[in-house]
C-alpha cells in the first residue's frame, strides 16, 4: 500500500551511531537517488555490486573516498532504490557527506522513515517493522533471537494462523445466516462449536508465548526491600556476579538507589538496592527511604529481605498489589533452617540457595522454560490479543444466535489484524515509527 506522499520525496540519513568509527554509512532512498547519484559520485553505480568511489559535494570537492552500494526497486529494503554510501566513520565526514546529499535534492529523514516505506511498500508488515527496532534494542542473546524470528516472519505468521482458523469459521457461519433452516444449523452447530474451542485454544498458547516474550523486550524491576543490615546489598552483590555495593556493618550504609542489569536465562532485569526501612536518623537517611518508597511503588517485583533466625519482621509497608518474594539471608548463620512455604532462605555470603531464587524470581515475573520459542511482542500486540480473547468468548456466549456470533468473530479478526498492520490507524503508524533510530 504505496502512499505517494511518502515516495515522492528521497530522503537520506546517517544509518551508523554517533561518534568516530572505522566505517559511516550514509543511506538514501527514494525515486531521484539515481540523479543524486551522479552528482555525488558521478555515475549510478552497477546494482548489487560494491563500486569504490570519490564523494563530492556540490562544488565538487571532495568529501571522502569509500564504497557505494545501489539497490534499484523494488529489490531494497525500502522497496524504493536505495544508495549506501560507506565512508570514514569520522562525524565531520559523514555531515559533510549528509550535507552533500540534501544539496542534491534529499531531504533529512524522520526517525524510522527508512522502515515506515519498508511497511508501506509491502516488504514488511508492521510486526516486521517493529520486530527491526527491538532486534536493535536487545538487552540479552535471548532476546535478540526472539525479536529475530518476528523479524523473520514467524510471529505473523502465527497470527495469519489464527485468522485462517477465523476466515473459515467465519465462512460456515455465512453459510448458516444463508441457509437458516433447522436441518442445517442441527448440522453445523456442533462443528461451529468444534472450530470455535480450537481458535481459543490456538489463541490461548500465542498469547502465552507472546507473554513470555514481552519479559525479553521490557524487562522485569526488581527492588531489594529490608531494614537496614540484612544484607540486602551483599544479595545485589551476589546477583550481580560482582562487587557493585559498598558492604559494611554498619546499618544504614546505602542511602541512595542502586541499580544494576542481570540476567537470569536470558530474562533481563534491573535490580536495585534501596536504603533500609526503618525510622530515618537524619536528614540523608530520610531522603534515602524516600526514594526506597518511589522505587517499590515503580516495582515489577519486591525481595522483601529479613534476617533468618531472627524475630526481625519482613517490610510491611509495600504498594499493595505488588508482586513479592519473602528471602531469609544469611542462613548460613543459622545451620538447620528452612524457609516458611512459598519463601526462599539464601546465604548471601556463601551463595547457598541463590539458584532458588533466581528460579523464584523467574516464576514470579511469568517465565518458565518451556523450550518453545516465544515472541518478543509489545505492549499493543499482548493487547490485541486480549481484545481478541474477550471477542471470542463473547462468541461462544452467543451460540446459536448466529449475527451474534459473526459479528464477535468478525471483531475478533480485526483486533489479529491490528497487529501485522492490516487494519491500523495512521496516528499509529506515526506513533511506532517515530521511536525508531533516525536512519532506520
Amino acid at each position: 500500500m504505496p502512499s505517494d506522499e511518502v515516495s515522492r520525496d528521497t530522503i537520506a540519513a546517517i544509518a551508523t551511531p554517533a561518534g568516530r568509527g572505522g566505517i559511516g554509512v550514509v543511506r538514501l532512498s527514494g525515486a531521484a537517488v539515481p540523479e543524486i547519484s551522479k552528482k555525488l559520485i558521478g555515475r549510478l553505480p552497477a546494482p548489487r555490486h560494491a563500486t569504490v568511489a570519490v564523494f563530492r559535494d556540490r562544488r565538487g570537492e571532495r568529501i571522502d573516498e569509500g564504497i557505494a552500494l545501489y539497490f534499484p526497486a523494488p529489490r531494497s529494503y525500502t522497496g524504493e532504490a536505495v544508495l549506501e554510501l560507506q565512508g570514514h566513520g569520522g562525524p565531520v565526514v559523514m555531515q559533510q557527506l549528509l550535507a552533500a546529499c540534501l544539496d542534491a535534492g534529499a531531504r533529512l529523514a524522520e526517525p524510522g522513515e527508512f522502515t515506515r516505506r519498508a511497511f508501506l511498500e509491502g516488504k514488511l508488515d508492521l510486526a516486521q517493522a517493529e520486530a527491526v527496532a527491538d532486534l536493535i534494542d536487545a538487552a540479552s542473546r535471548e532476546a535478540a533471537r526472539s525479536a529475530l524470528r518476528s523479524l523473520s516472519g514467524e510471529f505473523s505468521a502465527a497470527i495469519d494462523a489464527l485468522k485462517t482458523q477465523l476466515i473459515e469459521l467465519r465462512a460456515l457461519t455465512e453459510a448458516m445466516l444463508d441457509f437458516p433452516e433447522e436441518e442445517v444449523d442441527a448440522l453445523h452447530r456442533d462443528e461451529a462449536a468444534g472450530r470455535l474451542a480450537a481458535v481459543k485454544a490456538s489463541l490461548e498458547d500465542l498469547l502465552a508465548r507472546s507473554r513470555q516474550g514481552s519479559l525479553l523486550r521490557s524487562g522485569v524491576h526488581v527492588v531489594i526491600a529490608g531494614r537496614p543490615n540484612v544484607g540486602k546489598s551483599s544479595l545485589l552483590n551476589r546477583l550481580a556476579g560482582e562487587e557493585r555495593a559498598i558492604v559494611t556493618p554498619i546499618a544504614g550504609t546505602t542511602r541512595d538507589a542502586l541499580r544494576e542489569p542481570v540476567q537470569i536465562e536470558g530474562v533481563p532485569l534491573v535490580v536495585v538496592d534501596t536504603a533500609g526501612l526503618r525510622a530515618a536518623s537524619d536528614m540523608l537517611e530520610r531522603l534515602g527511604i524516600e526514594r526506597t518508597q518511589r522505587e517499590l511503588e515503580r516495582a515489577d517485583l519486591v525481595l522483601a529481605v529479613r534476617e533468618a533466625g531472627t524475630s526481625d519482621s519482613s517490610p510491611q509497608d509495600l504498594p499493595p498489589g505488588v508482586e513479592r518474594i519473602d528471602v531469609y539471608n544469611k542462613v548460613d548463620l543459622v545451620p538447620g533452617f528452612h524457609a516458611p512455604s512459598g519463601a526462599v532462605a539464601v546465604s548471601a555470603k556463601t551463595g547457598e540457595g541463590l539458584d532458588a531464587l533466581r528460579r523464584a524470581i523467574l516464576a514470579a515475573a511469568g517465565w518458565s522454560s518451556t523450550g518453545e520459542s516465544v515472541f518478543l511482542a509489545r505492549e499493543r500486540h499482548l493487547r490485541a490479543l486480549e481484545r481478541a480473547r474477550a471477542h471470542i468468548e463473547t462468541a461462544g456466549a452467543q451460540l446459536p444466535r448466529w449475527e451474534f456470533f459473526a459479528e464477535e468473530l468478525r471483531l475478533a479478526h480485526l483486533a489479529l489484524g491490528a497487529i501485522t498492520g492490516e487494519f491500523t490507524a495512521d496516528d499509529l503508524l506515526g506513533e511506532i515509527f517515530s521511536r525508531f533510530c533516525v536512519g532506520k
